[in-house]
């Protein structure tokens, strides 16, 4: 892949194009809805079923066409390759990851959908009789369906196109990026702009859904412990309250704190889960959820493709699984940039696999354990009121639930507060990752200036208040379903992208391994000084004047005899002189990128010396790497002659012609 090999510069600063675009868009949707709630609210149901009868096919297959990739890919040999360049090692323990993953499978639309879905199910099934075992069971394997494995391919999808480009290819951490084996340098220009931007107005709506149910069943148990009454206008209280919460945790830098509550909150929802586990029907549960294991297995290639196409015209398929393959879509940008930033250096394999199942397992067991302790209760025990209020008053349904359990209201006064943290922190992620892509500029792991995370928070708010107004939980399904559904044609076009990119690269190593004749001639001063040199570790000066006395010489030597042959040669400009590159154009096929870029490392130990601790623990050696268009080949070329470095430049640019026969 022809990707450019050079490290973002410049501080991180707002992307006028994909901002205006996307805030344009959201901005007029907010006061369209807000000025005509129930004319917007029927324009929304109208749309949706609109989507549901036309393209929910195209739903269906998309999501099962992005989790077929991600399998596929990782049981592949692109399974190999490293997000990142070869050395790079993983920044986190596996502990330390599966940890950071499994908390990313955490949501405050657990509590709403863990008993109201699987009872509505139950109650209204797609097929066959209602209040039976046959659709309890049909309850749980749709549930299942639902929070199972395409919605974490989609996730795993978009967390590894947005990790591979920007830490094998060192373009920006942007859905943009994915398109570049594709349109090249043009995802700089209005088609990749175009791209960001829908991706920010799909999370936007997203996220305006997850806040939508989470503000419902916030204001249902503050109804239930307090009697706070269940209105819109107490919901717009609550939004504007908990979102103010999330915005001065994103710009005040009291992160850390938060973070520790977060850790506590996740221990408080373990600790739920086991407590209705032992409270209930232990050995019911643990029954259930082996079986509702085994049943959506079983079914899980005939259920991604059902779309109900000989029973009779309903809108069941456009309310629940087009839905809900939307909102997995939508949210994809924002559950995607977070995984890919913690899982530079792993593999593919290790990578796709991890995202799939580790959040995975602790989803279905919580899905299964409240889903059918609320069944058994409907089914068993007489609580037909149960099973109604799902119908009616969905996010009251988990506090009529534990009411069954013992101390009921002193669980239920938990389960607000895990709730409400929950929302304060998914709600302050959000605009964090809102800003990142709507920013260009900085590093890959760098967020997007505070002020932006103020106003995607106002944003947020903004569409969900709107939207709660104009139809409450019909209004929010309509929206993430329209918006969603341009950004899965992007995610298509980035799946191809991917494949070439992955194509690319194999050729290229196949390139590699092609014999071509060494370097000629020694390192200058005999092999004596080629001692000297290899236990040698360089000051950052040395590195300087290297660049500047040996490497850029032998560049502009080069450059100078590929201009005479008529080639297009671009050199790079470096304002911190810390890298030297020059780009070779082919026309239409892919350049020859060849840089060498100072690095920084830690002195390994044993050539420290006598050094005291202090130094020992701040001393840093450099290198001059080469790197190609596919990332750094990690190998130095200080202690090259001139001579050496040209004859380096020209073996990689004939190994690149060779690439170029294998792909032409």
């Amino acid at each position: 892949m022809s990707a450019p090999s050079t490290p973002a510069s410049g501080q991180v600063r707002m992307n006028p194009p994909v901002f205006y675009f996307a805030a344009t868009f959201i901005l007029l949707f907010g006061i369209v809805v807000i000025a005509m709630p129930e004319q917007a609210g029927a324009w929304l149901l109208q749309a949706q079923n609109w989507a549901a009868n036309t393209v929910g096919w195209y739903y269906m297959l998309a999501m099962t066409l992005y989790l077929v990739f991600v399998v596929v890919t990782a049981l592949s040999g692109y399974g190999k390759i490293k997000l990142g360049a070869d050395h790079d090692e993983p920044e986190f323990s596996y502990l330390s990851w599966a940890g950071m993953l499994f908390a990313a499978g955490i949501s405050i639309t657990l509590f709403f959908f863990c008993v109201s879905e699987p009872l509505t199910h139950l109650s209204q099934p797609p097929q066959g009789e209602a209040g039976t075992a046959d659709a309890a069971r049909q309850a749980m394997q749709i549930l299942f369906l639902h929070w199972g494995l395409h919605g974490w391919g989609v996730f795993a999808f978009v967390g590894m196109a947005l990790a591979y480009f920007a830490y094998r290819h060192n373009l920006p951490l942007a859905l943009r990026s994915a398109l570049y084996p594709l349109i090249g340098k043009r995802i700089n220009g209005p088609i990749g702009y175009a791209v960001d931007g829908f991706g920010i107005i799909a999370t936007v709506f997203g996220l305006g859904a997850d806040m939508g149910f989470g503000v419902l069943h916030l204001n249902s148990g503050l109804d239930y412990l307090f009697g706070i009454a269940h209105t819109q206008w107490i919901q717009v209280g609550l939004i504007t309250l908990m979102m103010g919460a999330a915005i001065i945790v994103a710009v005040s830098g009291v992160d850390k704190g938060v973070r520790v509550m977060s850790d506590i909150n996740m221990l408080l929802a373990c600790a739920l889960l086991l407590f209705v586990l032992f409270a209930g029907p232990t050995q019911h549960l643990l029954n259930t959820l082996i079986q509702n294991i085994g049943d959506y297995l079983g079914a899980l290639p005939m259920k991604s493709f059902d779309l109900y196409a000989y029973d009779k015209p309903s809108d069941w398929l456009g309310g629940w699984t087009v839905f809900y393959w939307a909102w997995w879509i939508a949210w994809s940008p924002f559950v995607g940039l977070f995984i890919a930033r913690i899982s530079r250096g792993r593999t593919i394999r290790e990578f796709v696999f991890g995202v799939l199942l580790i959040p995975l397992g602790f989803t279905l067991a919580w899905m299964s354990i409240f889903g059918n302790s609320a069944i058994d209760q409907v089914l068993n025990h007489g609580m037909s009121a149960l099973g109604m209020s799902a119908i009616d008053n969905p996010s009251m349904t988990l506090y009529l639930l534990l009411e069954t359990y013992p101390w009921s209201k002193t669980v239920i006064a938990v389960t607000v507060f895990i709730s409400f943290v929950f929302f304060v922190t998914s709600a302050d992620s959000g605009t964090v990752v809102l800003s990142t892509l709507s920013a260009k500029g900085g590093n890959p792991d760098e967020d997007g200036p505070k002020w932006l995370r103020v106003f995607w928070g106002a944003m947020t708010a903004l569409v969900t208040s709107a939207l709660l107004f104009s139809g409450s939980i019909d209004a929010l399904k309509s929206a993430v379903v329209l918006t969603s559904l341009p950004f899965s044609l992007i995610l298509l076009l980035m799946m191809w992208g991917l494949h070439k990119a992955f194509y690319l690269e194999s050729q290229k190593q196949i390139a590699q391994l092609h014999s071509l004749a060494p370097v000629s001639g020694s390192r200058r001063g005999g092999w004596r000084q080629r001692l000297s040199q290899a236990v040698h570790f360089p000051s950052r000066d040395e590195v300087y004047r290297f660049l500047d006395t040996t490497v850029r010489p032998a560049i502009e030597e080069v450059t100078a005899v590929f201009v005479e042959k008529g080639l297009n040669v671009v050199t790079q400009p470096d304002p911190a002189n810390d890298s030297v590159s020059l780009e070779i154009g082919h026309g239409e096929q892919h350049p020859f990128i060849y840089q060498v870029q100072m690095r920084g490392y830690f002195t390994p130990s044993f050539a420290r010396g006598g050094m005291g601790s202090k130094e020992l623990n701040n001393r840093r050696y450099y290198r001059a790497e080469v790197h190609l268009s596919e990332g750094s080949q990690d190998y130095d070329l200080v202690g090259y002659t001139k001579e050496q470095v040209i004859n380096d430049i020209l073996d990689q640019y004939e190994r690149h012609m060779q690439f170029l026969h294998l792909v032409r």
